[in-house]
């Protein structure tokens, strides 16, 4: 067999390719960009168009909604300022965001918001880092009164609503109770978004400008961000929603006078960013770098080993496991990693083709990005299908598969 250098062989990318191009092929995924790096190799795959009825080709340097995938670079942030001893992970976020001291806990998870009981402690930075602050979106509590107002308030980034500005999205969180007591069950995404108003309150500058100055900027992560500027709005594809029915391509974001053309009220680290592959390519070698980008340090190598190691107790990781395990058929096999870090799932068992030690996330846009240690592997995977039906899951897996087969060593 034909080896390449950096580890990849040649019969299997063409078989990666050859997967990913069945996808395109099938009408269910009009265009993708795939990129794959392992020790100094970086191979790029991008197939069929950027409209589902054709029209441009995809590029390398196409730009895409990233979704949840933003969560990993979105705490990024606070891990500097845990580097400058500006937070300690079990500092009480009090100081800062006094709309979240003093919190009520709901007696029963699926409760009354009026039928509440004392939080036992305040909510601390490490509460938020690891999604465990007491309040977040819950696939087992669809329908109850918390979650509706969660969703109701406008807290949860969804197609057609917009976040308000952080010091009001913040004091409506504040009306609510939480779900759990801080530290009690790893919940979904809303601590993600919390975590850009705090480094906007400790910093004194938008969470975005300092993301910049700090990640992005030093990266050369120069596609990344909020919204995307005039210049570049040809390079961003709509963003679809398949009909679960009939699978018709639903445009719920158009580029050109759609949602992402002039800056957000609140910058979502939980899943407002906009990138490339090269871009996440390098985020995520920064974190197989230990923190280093050439000869610059982004971060320290603690924090990176913080961010990218299993950081639930194993209560916490209890009941992860089982979330994942027992709604395996609504997330399309999406989330079974067993752990979570600081912004990212964390593999902990050996689940499928994928390496104990792999971390990153998915998006519900149809976005994949992965770093694996022991590989020494990074991998992204992006299109504009989100995963209303199961065909942007069932490319995710498979581009997974197809990595994990190319490795020659």
């Amino acid at each position: 067999m034909e080896q390449k250098n950096g580890g990849f062989s040649e019969t299997g990318l063409r078989r990666m390719r050859d997967v990913l191009s069945r996808h395109v092929e099938s009408g269910k995924i009009p265009g993708l960009v795939a990129l794959v790096s392992r020790n100094g190799e970086t191979h790029v795959e991008a197939i069929g168009t950027m409209r589902h009825d054709g029209g441009s080709p995809m590029r390398r340097d196409t730009i895409f909604r990233m979704a949840s995938t933003s969560k990993m670079v979105g705490a990024a942030p606070v891990m500097v300022l845990l580097d400058e001893c500006k937070l300690h992970l079990d500092d009480a976020v009090d100081t800062w965001l006094p709309e979240l001291a003093n919190r009520q806990v709901l007696k029963r998870p699926d409760g009354p918001l009026d039928e509440t009981v004392p939080a036992r402690r305040p909510i601390t930075v490490r509460d938020l880092l690891t999604s465990t602050f007491g309040l977040g979106v819950d696939i087992t509590l669809m329908g109850s009164p918390i979650q509706n107002a969660i969703f109701e308030n406008g807290l949860f980034d969804t197609p057609g609503q917009a976040l308000p500005e952080p010091d009001e999205w913040i004091r409506r969180l504040g009306t609510l109770p939480l779900c759990y007591q801080p530290g009690e069950r790893w919940q979904y995404h809303v601590s993600n978004e919390v975590l850009g108003v705090l480094v906007s309150r400790v910093t004194g500058q938008t969470f975005e400008t300092f993301l910049r100055e700090r990640i992005l900027d030093p990266l050369g992560m120069k596609d990344t961000g909020f919204h995307v500027p005039a210049g570049k709005i040809d390079r961003l594809p709509p963003a679809y929603i398949p009909d679960p029915q009939t699978g018709t391509f639903i445009a719920w974001d158009e580029a050109e006078g759609g949602r992402y053309t002039e800056p957000p009220a609140f910058q979502a680290g939980g899943g407002g960013l906009l990138s490339t592959v090269d871009d996440y390519h390098a985020f995520l070698q920064m974190l197989l770098n230990q923190g280093m980008h050439g000869t610059e340090r982004i971060l320290s190598r603690p924090a990176v080993q913080l961010m990218t190691t299993n950081r639930l107790t194993p209560e916490q990781q209890s009941f992860r496991e089982d979330l994942a395990k027992n709604n395996v058929h609504l997330s399309h096999g999406q989330g079974q990693h067993g752990g979570w870090g600081f912004g990212m799932a964390v593999r902990t068992y050996r689940g499928d083709y994928a390496s104990i030690g792999q971390f990153g996330w998915d998006g519900g846009t149809g976005t994949s990005a992965y770093a694996d240690p022991d590989k020494q592997l990074t991998g992204v995977l992006l299109t504009q299908v989100g995963m209303s039906t199961s065909d942007s899951a069932h490319l995710i897996h498979d581009f997974w598969t197809m990595v994990y087969q190319a490795i020659e060593d």
